[in-house]
């Protein structure tokens, strides 16, 4: 079980997000917090897909060179990339130039664009996996549960790459599909309020 570590402003926070400044912001107003924007659910999923092998750190301040590369990973938008704009992306030395994750980012907004028409909406999909309560293992114990490892399944059974399970439990953990801030952080309590108060897209 994690214990929460204390900050300089005197706030209780997951251990995680001791190694950097850069964690504390992304902790406190993004990690856990529900999110049903297609567009946001999407570039999480391509991003850890990214992380995969790395650290979230290196990822985390890429970002904003993640985002024009990738048009705002717009999936409408990205299913016109082709080999010459892969070429290009190989390239641009403020992204992680990895073929395979460049390839798959593009693949996989053709998935999205299925799976919207197949289920309305990407986080419709997505919240579809979200975990009872009482399934869930204490916080930041596991790195992926049997929900993380169905949703895998799925989406890999509809063609997308990149989706192992372990990507897709820090994927729910940082959309807020679980709540897995440390019992003792303070950003706990704030996102199962926002939980309790989210709906779920239909």
């Amino acid at each position: 079980m994690s214990t929460p570590f204390i900050g300089t402003d005197g706030v209780a926070r997951c251990s995680w997000c001791a190694s950097t400044p850069a964690y504390v912001h992304y902790h406190d107003h993004e990690w856990g917090w529900p999110v049903s924007d297609d567009i946001r659910l999407f570039e999480k999923i391509s991003l850890e897909a990214f992380q995969s092998g790395l650290s979230w750190r290196t990822i985390l301040t890429k970002r904003d060179n993640f985002r024009r590369a990738f048009l705002g990973f717009d999936f409408n938008q990205l299913v016109r990339l082709n080999e010459a704009d892969v070429a290009r992306l190989l390239q641009d030395e403020g992204i992680v130039r990895h073929r395979g994750k460049i390839e798959a980012v593009i693949h996989n907004a053709a998935c999205a664009k299925a799976l919207v028409s197949e289920a309305g909406s990407l986080a419709a999909f997505f919240w579809g996996f979200e975990p009872a309560a009482a399934d869930l293992p204490e916080p930041q114990t596991a790195s992926t549960t049997p929900e993380a490892t169905r949703f895998s399944k799925e989406l890999k059974r509809r063609g997308w790459k990149f989706v192992g399970p372990t990507t897709v439990y820090a994927f729910m953990q940082a959309m807020g599909l679980v709540n897995d801030h440390a019992h003792g952080c303070a950003i706990r309590a704030q996102v199962e309020q926002a939980r309790q108060a989210f709906t779920p897209p239909k």
